[in-house]
């Protein structure tokens, strides 16, 4: 078994000699593909010996094994021509059936990819380290997957990416506590990277019994992502996950008519922590009813999920603060929600658990269709004895929702649980920004010299935390 973690380290470092490659999303999208191409191929070579009628969509010349596979295979200025000028060329245009799911994701993952290597030796040095790892080995595939979720990590790193990782125990928790049975159809509409997914792919695998169930499991699970990048993402992460063909479409979900979702289309479940903060593109917003337009996606998100739920579905997901709060259309997708749903939790999380990425305040709403709200409970997630703040290096840990779990099924009133009914929210004007009446407040105390010996306590605290970030590497 190959050490993947340094053979991922010396990809990394063959990378910083190519003048090509300017930064980590460069880096991390060139892995990105370089890795599919490769697992593709592996994949391939595992079907040609179980099913001797299997075609591979990828053409025999453009496959891993006949241009990149031989350590001795072309190089320098012949291996760019060859990558720049048919690889790229012929996939972005592969021609495709009408039913090869796997062609449209082959051509639409390069159709939004880019070859930023320039040195063809440089290039060469990476292919023949990427070489070193076998993915049809169960132990290698086990060990890369926990690599690969930290070069997912590293693409937060760079905001200019658009995009934002969510901590594994969040995707885990919500998974959890969703709770999807097998045949159930789970759904992420706004999936990035397949975090998610990836979660509710080992939740059923526990339920797997034989060739039907891993039948049911490939096809049910479904996501949606726009961006190029985590899109690519996304579906190597899932074929890493032994999923065959990733049900995973290159678009954006908030582009389909609101009236054209229909029962045929809906599903069981639906985790996401969809895009907030952003605007969406000209002219989005009036896929969806009057009363409902706004250029914040997050609100139109939720009202997109509610509609792809059935009766009696069940979502969790991620929602900044601001979407529990505000007035005009918030305050109607809030009703809609409140009226058409039974939102019965709402799991408050510290400010810090996306840090460094997003300092926003972040809640876990979980509801079921079909049922209006009577009561909401509230849970507020605290930060482990010790902490003042989540970090990249100390990042919230799946552990630390035990006691929520505990609680989540016998649920009592206590300093960080309270619940409110759906009149108290009404006079509220829907608000669900709900603070804890039970929480235990300190004593503010109005002396000089301690209101002195609090702000230096803080000037010392931003000070340890710059200098964190300061000496914290930049690697994907």
């Amino acid at each position: 078994m190959s050490n993947i973690g340094g053979i991922i380290k010396s990809i990394r470092d063959i990378f910083r000699k190519d003048p090509g490659l300017s930064g980590d999303a460069q880096r991390i999208e060139q892995l990105g593909w370089m890795i599919f191409l490769k697992l593709f191929d592996d994949k391939d070579k595992e079907k040609e010996i179980l099913e001797p009628n299997y075609k591979s969509p990828i053409p025999a010349e453009l496959q891993w094994r006949n241009w990149a596979e031989n350590d001795e295979g072309i190089t320098g200025d012949e291996l760019i021509a060859f990558v720049n000028n048919k690889l790229f060329s012929q996939l972005k245009n592969l021609t495709i059936g009408l039913d090869d799911k796997l062609g449209v994701i082959i051509r639409n993952i390069f159709d939004g990819t880019n070859n930023y290597m320039k040195s063809g030796t440089t290039f060469r040095q990476a292919i023949n380290k990427l070489n070193e790892i076998d993915f049809n080995s169960s132990k290698e595939h086990h060990i890369f997957n926990a690599i690969y979720e930290d070069i997912l990590q590293g693409l937060a790193t760079k905001k200019d990416t658009g995009e934002f990782y969510t901590p594994r125990a969040v995707t885990q928790f919500i998974v959890d506590m969703v709770n999807p049975k097998l045949g159930e159809k789970i759904s992420d509409p706004a999936c990035g990277t397949a975090g998610f997914l990836v979660c509710a792919i080992e939740h059923l695998r526990k339920q797997v019994k034989n060739i039907g169930d891993q039948k049911t499991l490939q096809e049910t699970v479904t996501g949606t992502e726009l961006k190029p990048l985590p899109f690519m993402l996304s579906v190597v992460n899932l074929i890493t996950h032994d999923i065959e063909v990733p049900q995973i479409v290159n678009t954006d979900a908030l582009s389909r008519e609101y009236t054209s979702i229909k029962q045929a289309d809906r599903v069981d479940i639906i985790v996401a922590n969809p895009p907030f903060g952003g605007v969406v593109g000209d002219g989005m917003e009036t896929n969806f009813p009057l009363n409902y337009r706004t250029k914040e996606s997050a609100d139109l998100f939720l009202i997109l999920f509610i509609q792809m739920l059935k009766d009696g579905g069940r979502a969790g997901i991620v929602l900044p603060d601001g979407s529990l709060t505000g007035d005009g259309v918030k305050q109607r997708v809030r009703q809609k929600l409140l009226e058409d749903c039974n939102v019965h939790t709402i799991v408050r999380l510290p400010q810090s658990v996306f840090a460094p990425y997003a300092t926003v305040n972040t809640n876990l709403i979980f509801f079921e269709k079909g049922k209006p709200t009577k009561e909401i409970w509230y849970y507020e997630h605290t930060l482990p004895d010790g902490y003042k703040a989540y970090s990249k290096t100390k990042p919230i840990q799946i552990s630390e929702f035990d006691e929520t779990k505990k609680w989540w099924n016998k649920r009592t009133e206590h300093e960080f649980a309270y619940k409110v009914s759906i009149d108290a929210i009404i006079e509220r004007g829907y608000d669900l920004d709900v603070k804890n009446p039970n929480k235990i407040v300190e004593e503010i105390s109005y002396e000089r010299h301690e209101i002195i010996e609090t702000i230096k306590k803080n000037q010392n605290r931003i000070t340890e935390l710059i200098t964190e970030l300061d000496n914290e590497p930049l690697e994907f």
